[in-house]
């Protein structure tokens, strides 16, 4: 048997990986049980899971949960695709031109050190505290991880490469398709995953200052009712669709970067 051959055999299973997953979630949440059921944490600040799983299923059965959950996925999504395709067609063009670099990204980089809530009331009196200002919200955030890291991938292009596409008399065009989204692609996925997670923080700031419906809007209803188990709901909700939109695009990483051989662990 070769050691190529040894070492697959010593691999972990996916079944071990995804065990391996849940070791620390369920333990913390298991301990979390155990300290609330003696009251030795508050109850009222640190609802049990059980009371909270218990919340959310009565969410779950009055459709309540399901409408946020819809219109928070939509706004995300909706920001995310705007804000991360623009970020990636700025990063394409100020990463492939030197003069567009001196020309756009020293005003990007000051628009990226402005905090989202300072512009949340701009947006709100420009356009109201409909779906437009909390969308453009969350693209804001969207934007800027992609724009970089595409920016970058393509700075990164090993310059001996273009040297071989001059010779092989490849047009801007088909250097650009060929050549240089490829080499950056890995940075450009690590952009998207980036963004896809801004988005959800900016979903929870355009919800909670100024919506009223959403997993954001949910959560602060409940605060203002103290009503401690919703909250934990709406912020376990986040979590766990952070993690599912993160978990697709990390598929998705894999899948089109197939051809690069990389390290696992």
């Amino acid at each position: 048997m070769s050691n190529s051959a040894a070492v697959r055999g010593k691999a972990p299973g996916k079944a071990t990986l995804a065990g391996l997953a849940l070791v620390v979630p369920v333990t913390f949440l298991a301990l979390w049980q155990v300290l609330g059921h003696y009251g030795l944490i508050s109850e009222m600040l640190f609802p049990t899971p059980y009371t909270i799983a218990q919340a959310g299923i009565d969410l779950a059965a009055s459709g309540v949960l399901w409408d946020n959950i819809r219109v928070s996925t939509g706004r995300a999504l909706s920001g995310y695709l705007l804000g991360g395709s623009l970020g990636l067609l700025f990063g394409i063009i100020v990463g492939l031109f030197k003069r567009t670099e001196k020309l756009l990204d020293p005003t990007i980089q000051m628009i990226r050190m402005i905090p989202s809530l300072a512009i949340v009331p701009l947006f709100i009196l420009w356009f109201g505290i409909g779906e437009e200002s909390k969308v453009l919200i969350i693209a804001k955030g969207a934007f800027f991880p992609l724009y970089i890291n595409t920016f970058l991938g393509i700075r990164n292009v090993d310059n001996k490469l273009f040297e071989v596409t001059r010779v092989l008399g490849y047009s801007r065009f088909k250097q650009v398709v060929r050549l240089i989204i490829p080499a950056a692609l890995p940075n450009i996925m690590l952009g998207a995953r980036l963004s896809i997670g801004l988005s959800w923080l900016g979903l929870v700031v355009a919800e909670l200052i100024a919506s009223t419906s959403g997993i954001g809007y949910m959560i602060s209803d409940a605060r203002q009712f103290a009503d401690t188990p919703v909250v934990f709901v709406g912020i376990f909700l986040f979590a766990i669709l952070g993690l599912l939109t993160d978990s697709l695009l990390s598929l998705v990483e894999r899948r089109m970067l197939r051809w690069k051989d990389r390290y696992s662990g």
